[in-house]
């Protein structure tokens, strides 16, 4: 009996310790994204007390510091909430919740410096779109890609004669003036985002109105934000529907092929990552972007679009190493998994004006955008349906025509979970956007 007298007051610490570990270990077990839970405070608080204390790099490293805790938190909470999550809930939040904080001012002007100098002098949304495009062209099946060119115009043109005709007729209903909703609620949001259909549609319309094209952007921008968020929205919805019915979808493919899914060669998508190869696949898409700036200069075509055209080109005449795609199409496959919700965060903080969007909003507005989106969408679907393309995937790329430029098509695709589609979508946005405001200005013109 004595023994075991002894052993008694011993053993309560050790299940004591026993419990202290257990409760750490459920605890590091925790994950918020890929990082575990106490980690991630850690890094947070860091961040936080270097932005309070004005100590936080004005540069790519703070930019990436406050985008990156931010946004795996947003899309971890987007990927948890009910119903939220089946409507793209992470890109969601993570466009909206920075804007928010942004519109009043809780996000302090270190922060802020931090973002603006990440996004808009380092150009971070340009080389994540570069990436992604080159990256998902070069590991695509060379005929997929043909036939989705090809293809996709078709869907493209009725869907945006659908929305104009539905955005005009339910501007009508709530008794908008018809040049007024054709013109300052359904063109923003075909125009192809901000910086490529905003700004030069103002410029245009102040020549042919003879008033300062500062004037009009607050005018147009609440439009193509609204169709923007109804534009994800219903890519979450289709995204949902294809897991219900995988029939209707390809999963990021766009043109039905036999023998495959056709997303990616499979010299590339079986092959194992190699760092020094994805550095090459980096220095790739930085070319073909400056290629297409090159091409701009002397074409006047804009350079995105003559970036996916080259990377297009490369990919059908089969002119680059199989093992240079093989990089490109590893270093996309990580971009785009590990900095999709981040990217957001900047472009909610930056290029999401709530200011402007509250000052005019009304039920009656919302209700025309959403017309205008859905018309695009549904059109996208059905006509896509009758070309033997997988509707679902039809209609997403459709809608990116209703989205913000680049910014857009990183939301609707991501609340869709379609990266690979990320060229048709730019075409769709880049050629659909540039062609309505060239129509758009000229009919102002001839209608005034």
């Amino acid at each position: 009996m004595e023994p075991a007298k002894k052993l008694q007051p011993i053993s309560a610490p050790e299940d004591q310790r026993e419990e202290k570990k257990g409760f750490f270990a459920k605890l590091g077990s925790i994950k918020v994204g890929a990082v575990p839970l106490p980690l991630y405070v850690l890094i947070a608080l860091v961040v936080y007390a270097a932005a309070a204390y004005e100590s936080l790099p004005a540069d790519m490293i703070g930019g990436f510091a406050v985008i990156m805790a931010m946004g795996i938190l947003l899309g971890d909470i987007g990927m948890r909430i009910p119903i939220l999550k089946d409507i793209g809930g992470p890109a969601i939040l993570s466009l909206l919740v920075p804007s928010i904080l942004v519109f009043f001012n809780i996000i302090n002007t270190t922060g802020m410096d931090a973002v603006t100098q990440l996004m808009k002098t380092s150009n971070f949304l340009y080389l994540y779109i570069s990436i992604l495009v080159v990256g998902s062209i070069l590991g695509m099946n060379r005929r997929v890609l043909i036939q989705g060119f090809t293809r996709m115009f078709v869907p493209l043109v009725l869907g945006t004669l659908a929305s104009v005709c539905a955005g005009v007729l339910v501007g009508m209903l709530f008794g908008y003036d018809v040049k007024h909703t054709l013109f300052y609620i359904v063109v923003p949001i075909i125009a192809g985002g901000i910086g490529e259909g905003i700004l030069p549609l103002s410029i245009g319309y102040a020549d042919v109105l003879g008033q300062s094209s500062e004037s009009f952007v607050g005018q147009l921008i609440p439009a193509a934000v609204i169709g923007n968020i109804a534009a994800i929205i219903c890519a979450g919805i289709l995204s949902r529907l294809g897991e219900k019915k995988p029939e209707l979808t390809g999963k990021g493919v766009l043109v039905k092929s036999k023998g495959g899914d056709g997303i990616t060669e499979s010299s590339t998508i079986n092959q194992p990552v190699e760092f020094p190869l994805m550095g090459a696949g980096l220095l790739i898409a930085c070319s073909f972007f400056i290629i297409g700036g090159l091409g701009h200069h002397v074409l006047g075509i804009p350079g995105p679009v003559l970036m996916i055209f080259a990377a297009a080109l490369v990919k059908c005449l089969q002119l680059m190493p199989a093992k240079m795609e093989q990089g490109a199409f590893h270093l996309y496959k990580f971009v785009s998994s590990s900095l999709t919700w981040p990217l957001m965060v900047g472009l909610g903080m930056l290029y999401i004006p709530l200011e402007d969007v509250v000052k005019i909003v009304t039920p009656s507005y919302i209700a025309v955008c959403v017309a205008v989106v859905l018309a695009m969408v549904i059109t996208g679907y059905f006509t896509g349906k009758l070309m033997k393309m997988y509707p679902v995937d039809a209609a997403i790329v459709t809608g990116c025509h209703s989205g913000l430029g680049g910014t857009g098509d990183v939301a609707i695709l991501s609340a869709s979970n379609r990266m690979s589609l990320m060229p048709f979508a730019q075409v769709s946005t880049r050629i659909g956007g540039a062609s309505t405001v060239i129509l758009a200005i000229l009919l102002m013109k001839i209608l005034n």
